[in-house]
């Protein structure tokens, strides 16, 4: 059983990675190129993208009122995800290189480039720039914390849960004392063993 969970692990893995070369041949078909690690578009294209671009006038008066008053419950987040950011990083710095495991890099999670999209107005850029941020730590500390997790108790739930991080399938399953401890130790050799990919890879 745990053979075939592996196999539709790697099957899933390796759809993935067609489905990312599916979206980089619809990134040329949306004219734009990379240079120097961003996205680049043709002059004619920006051109072509300013004149779709509204005032930002013309965006609040299109938003509805009530739409508006939400923009304080949403800017408040901001020192709390900034805060969360600031202690996973910490966090991270310090038990990683106990655990002897790799560290998640931070920009391949938050990255921003929204704001250079011509089409947008300065209204557009902020609250693209927000959630940006917003989502990229969510997604930077959920990838810490999943490390975390397989390192210490890699363990499934006995309920399933929803959208589950990706190391969630290849956890021990619930109530699998036979493989309890062992696998555990199995399961920190593979964090290890993918943190000795990664970096031949990048190099």
């Amino acid at each position: 059983m745990k053979s075939e969970i592996n196999a539709l692990a790697a099957r899933i893995r390796a759809l993935e990675a067609e489905l990312e070369e599916k979206l980089i041949e619809r990134r040329r078909d949306l004219e734009y190129k990379w240079s120097h690690g961003r996205a680049v578009f043709s002059r004619e294209v920006k051109e072509r993208q300013r004149k779709l671009k509204i005032s930002a006038g013309r965006f609040f008066a299109t938003s509805g009122f009530l739409e508006i008053l939400t923009s304080p419950f949403i800017y408040a987040v901001t020192l709390p995800f900034i805060a969360l950011d600031l202690f996973a990083s910490l966090f991270q710095m310090v038990c990683f290189r106990v655990y002897g495991i790799r560290q998640v890099k931070r920009r391949d999670y938050v990255v921003f480039d929204r704001h250079r999209l011509a089409y947008l107005n300065i209204m557009q850029k902020i609250n693209c720039t927000y959630c940006a941020y917003a989502n990229g730590v969510l997604a930077y500390v959920q990838e810490i914390a999943s490390r975390t997790e397989q390192y210490w108790c890699p363990i499934k739930h006995a309920e399933r849960i929803k959208d589950a991080h990706k190391r969630y399938a290849a956890f021990l399953e619930y109530g699998d004392t036979a493989s309890y401890p062992d696998a555990l130790q199995e399961q920190r050799a593979a964090l290890k063993a993918e943190d000795d990919a990664a970096e031949e890879k990048s190099v």
